[in-house]
């Protein structure tokens, strides 16, 4: 069975990049009916906080990538790590490194003098005892690394990848205080939560041939790797804040559906034909780790919004109105007080390119809007439309029902008996009802309105269009 695996740091929130390999890991993994694990690395004592580790799995939730197990937190492993470090310093395949900080800046700073690439000199890795000269207190623990020979990645994504061991040196596993360090931990941790395909960033592929040596020094078969290859900004960079790397729950704050985001963070290095729009059933029945591109992808702020757009035009009511409500709340609404936030949501749908847009253009249907726009009402309620809106209102008031149709039936019989064009009536009714020049057809409108509230609405705009000083619509 696959078992893949996300680990983030929780030294951070989760970003774009993040995002984008916990999604293709549960994307691969739900394909092929394997297990997703969420273990969260948080060995950094001083970078790891719990605000970092609940915005993980917050925005773990709100994108809907589900785990089957964890999370599991590495500061609570110590006990297994150390017990495969003290197999490998008995197996002769690690040892104690007994070299000052002082040294070791020596040693770095004559290599670069000399134009080599800075390592470890191997000073003490055949040594039986410490050495008698600059010792340090705390002795750290590395791997003793083949000095010949060559490791091989064979990478889902990259292909064969070869790694010389004459360009690898004695990696520490252990530091002075006996914490472990990242390339050992992740190592241990993968082999006991059974991981078979690490999932991962580029920017961790030198690490991998090390990993590699230890598992074989661990006597397990490594898992198989795809790294990802990284996400740029516009300008070719590496993708950082401006660029919009912000926390994916700021996209939440910002009005997008996790659906829409996962959409974009999947074809940023992978596509299916000429397709854009993907449901999350799509991708798990179309996505393979095989088919991602090993080149670079740039990230595209419109292109995310475009999608946003497309989702939320062709989502369920019903699941828009959900992810709407809190947006509505947020700005003192209470979306149960008035029409039925699925059928406010159809008839915005079409227009709101984000939630926040949504919320926005819909405020109006549970509050009367403070003030009219100021061009808007200079143009539309004047002293000829004030006619117009008391004609509508009046008539409003006696239809036998409330129906889309004979509000229909009323504004084109208005525009009739005023002898102007359908405009004319429709334009000044929109700005008496939500403020403004901008809303859904204004049968729908007035219909989700309500009947007494449209006539209040309409009443009072034509009492304001012939008392021009007035600024509110309540006066």
């Amino acid at each position: 069975m696959i078992r893949t695996r996300f680990a983030p740091s929780p030294t951070g929130y989760l970003h774009i990049g993040g995002a984008r390999t916990a999604l293709y890991s549960w994307l691969y993994t739900r394909r092929h009916g394997g297990r997703f694990v969420l273990r969260i690395e948080d060995t950094d004592r001083e970078r790891s906080t719990p605000e970092a580790v609940n915005a993980i799995l917050e925005g773990m939730v709100w994108l809907g990538l589900d785990y089957d197990e964890g999370p599991f937190y590495q500061t609570e492993r110590y006990e297994r790590y150390r017990e495969h470090l003290q197999r490998l310093l008995e197996e002769g395949q690690a040892y104690r490194c007994y070299c000052t900080r002082e040294r070791l800046d020596r040693v770095r700073a004559e290599q670069q003098a000399r134009k080599e690439k800075p390592r470890y000199d191997g000073r003490c890795r055949d040594l039986s005892a410490p050495p008698s000269d600059e010792v340090s207190d705390e002795p750290v623990v590395r791997f003793r690394t083949p000095l010949e020979g060559h490791v091989v990645v064979d990478d889902a994504i990259r292909g064969k990848v070869q790694f010389h061991n004459s360009e690898l040196d004695d990696l520490i596993i252990a530091r002075g205080d006996g914490t472990p360090t990242y390339n050992f931990t992740v190592v241990v941790d993968d082999l006991e939560m059974g991981v078979t395909d690490v999932i991962r960033g580029d920017d961790h592929l030198n690490n991998t041939p090390r990993q590699i040596h230890l598992y074989a020094a661990l006597g397990v078969e490594p898992p198989r790797f795809a790294h990802v290859p990284m996400i740029l900004g516009e300008d070719g960079k590496r993708l950082s804040k401006r660029h919009g790397a912000v926390s994916v729950l700021q996209y939440r704050e910002e009005g997008y559906l996790p659906e829409a985001l996962l959409n974009y963070l999947v074809r940023l290095g992978w596509s299916h034909g000429d397709q854009e729009v993907f449901t999350i059933d799509e991708l798990v029945q179309l996505f393979d780790i095989d088919d991602v591109n090993h080149s670079a992808s740039t990230f595209n702020p419109s292109k995310l919004l475009w999608l946003n757009q497309q989702h939320i035009m062709h989502a369920e009511p019903a699941h828009i109105a959900r992810h709407l409500a809190p947006f509505l709340s947020a700005r003192d609404v209470d979306p149960t007080e008035g029409p039925a936030l699925e059928a406010v949501v159809r008839a915005q749908q079409e227009r709101a390119k984000t939630l926040v847009e949504m919320a926005e253009a819909s405020l109006f249907f549970y509050r009367r809007p403070a003030a009219y726009d100021e061009k808007a009402a200079k143009k539309n309620l004047t002293s000829e439309s004030a006619g117009i809106l008391e004609h509508c209102a009046h008539r409003f008031s006696g239809l036998p029902s409330w129906t889309g149709e004979e509000i229909h039936a009323v504004v084109t019989g208005a525009a009739e008996t005023f002898d102007v064009k359908m405009g004319k009536v429709a334009q000044p009714l929109r700005v008496a009802v939500t403020g403004s020049t901008v809303s859904p057809p204004i049968d729908v409108t007035l219909e989700l309105l309500g009947r007494d509230e449209t006539v209040a609405r309409v009443e009072a705009a034509a009492a304001w269009a012939q008392r021009p000083e007035s600024q509110s619509p309540a006066e």
